[in-house]
């Protein structure tokens, strides 16, 4: 499972009572953590590694067993279903949820052309984008990277281009980031 807005996406889905029986191999804690609010009882989770998590599927397979589900957004940061067909795993993606851009609100752009931003956590590249994206359509782009930026992962990073003050956590996981945070608040 890609991400927690999947098992949203399946809450009222009539199948849901056969799919939280299913062994549920997660990329990352949060989505675990909510798979199992949800009902799932066979949870694991990759610790936020796509590499991982397609080791963990690899090695809980077994010979002539149906395909993987893939619940997924409709943007993705990996393409997992390649991953797993370059290891001749039957895999089946459903796109249960997508992100929608909005703007950004008025009390941000007011706090930014202020100066009273200090920092941005950015858990990925899509909330990246968007932010960037929102600040150039209101008008504060300069403000809006001049802040300190939190990143998941280099990938997260990258729209944030001409920003001057990026971070990236060690690991990308949200404890890895609000330590960083922390320590560069500190």
């Amino acid at each position: 499972m890609e991400c927690a807005n999947a098992l949203n996406a399946i809450a009222g889905n009539p199948a849901r009572d056969t799919l939280v029986r299913l062994p549920l191999l997660a990329v990352g804690r949060r989505s675990a953590e909510a798979a199992g609010k949800a009902g799932f009882t066979d949870v694991t989770s990759a610790g936020g590694d796509v590499r991982e998590l397609v080791r963990l599927i690899e090695a809980s397979r077994r010979k002539g067993e149906g395909p993987v589900l893939y619940l997924a957004g409709e943007d993705r940061a990996s393409d997992l279903v390649a991953e797993l067909l370059e290891r001749g795993m039957a895999v089946e993606m459903r796109v249960v949820y997508r992100a929608v851009t909005t703007p950004l609100p008025e009390s941000l752009i007011d706090a930014l052309k202020a100066g009273e931003v200090d920092a941005v956590l950015h858990f990925s590249r899509r909330s990246a984008e968007n932010y960037v994206a929102g600040a150039k359509s209101a008008g504060v782009v300069g403000p809006a990277l001049a802040v300190q930026h939190f990143c998941l992962s280099a990938q997260v990073a990258e729209p944030l281009a001409g920003a001057t003050h990026v971070m990236i956590a060690a690991r990308p996981d949200e404890a890895t980031l609000i330590e960083l945070l922390a320590a560069g608040s500190a």
